[in-house]
């Protein structure tokens, strides 16, 4: 068993420890999300969702409002603005104490976030711009440096690097120089993501997993975002709707190999599985 690793971060000026992992729960504000079940456009269905995220346990909620499944539609950056404000401007009424993430591959979205809603994570799966999604690329700055992890480091805020690598060396390569860069602007808190269905093919997405504990030796907290996705039902059958026995299941195996965050939409089992696991760990 890996044993999980006494992880902290600063957010929002408050100490968060990943002795315990915590789940995050799924917000999407997308009409064209991945899993159907999960979108939620009004203000009604935004405010049930959250309240529904934190009575199951839910310690963070992630906000998206650019979906990034293959063929997924772009949307402009205006628009990606509009739905955040509605989404985080109820997120904060209805649940004011919880730690907001905002998934984001655009830096000035991240400005805004954080400065009009003290959204206090950016979530970011293009890895710093290193990949596109409907065909928008964030370019770098023009001494290689990307424009997200500049505007991160202004903002002062914790990053998630989501990998879009194929491997765990090439992956452990690239983390190692980004997560450098990041430090030296200034970035504290960084948190790894595998990036599990971004840039892999079927058996690279599990044999990430198998080598999931292998990214400990960067020293930084680890998420791992499974849920509902293809590497899922492409193997067993089946559509999104009938992945949560087999999301349940990488889930376990996920903490077992010392991940930290589950970003999750179905988040009372996850809770579960926690539980269970820190029961083991005693």
């Amino acid at each position: 068993m890996q044993e999980q690793l006494r992880h902290t971060i600063n957010v929002g000026g408050r100490l968060t420890d990943f002795s315990s992992p915590l789940v995050m729960g799924i917000l999407n504000v997308t009409p064209d999300s991945f899993y159907a079940s999960s979108r939620v456009q009004t203000e009604e269905a935004i405010a049930r969702r959250a309240d529904q995220i934190v009575a199951e346990g839910g310690t963070m909620i992630d906000v998206g409002a650019f979906s990034t499944r293959p063929g997924g539609q772009a949307v402009s950056e205006e628009e990606e603005m509009s739905r955040l404000r509605l989404a985080l401007g109820v997120v904060r009424r209805c649940q004011p104490d919880i730690v907001v993430s905002v998934d984001t591959f655009r830096p000035d979205v991240a400005r805004m976030v954080v400065e009009e809603f003290g959204a206090a994570i950016i979530n970011d799966v293009s890895e710093g711009g290193v990949a596109e999604y409907g065909g928008v690329r964030i370019t770098q700055d023009e001494d290689g440096v990307p424009a997200m992890f500049r505007m991160v480091a202004r903002l002062r805020v914790p990053y998630i690097l989501m990998s879009v690598r194929r491997d765990i060396p090439s992956m452990l390569k690239a983390f190692a120089a980004e997560v450098q860069t990041l430090h030296a602007l200034g970035v504290a808190d960084v948190i790894l993501d595998p990036g599990f269905g971004f840039g892999k093919t079927l058996e690279e997405n599990y044999q990430v997993m198998a080598g999931l504990d292998r990214l400990h030796v960067l020293g930084l907290p680890i998420l791992v975002g499974v849920s509902r996705k293809s590497m899922i039902y492409k193997l067993l059958g089946g559509d999104a709707d009938a992945t949560l026995n087999a999301t349940t299941a990488l889930h376990a195996v996920a903490l077992m190999k010392g991940a930290d965050i589950l970003r999750v939409h179905d988040v009372a089992e996850a809770v579960e599985v926690v539980k269970i696991k820190m029961k083991i760990s005693m």
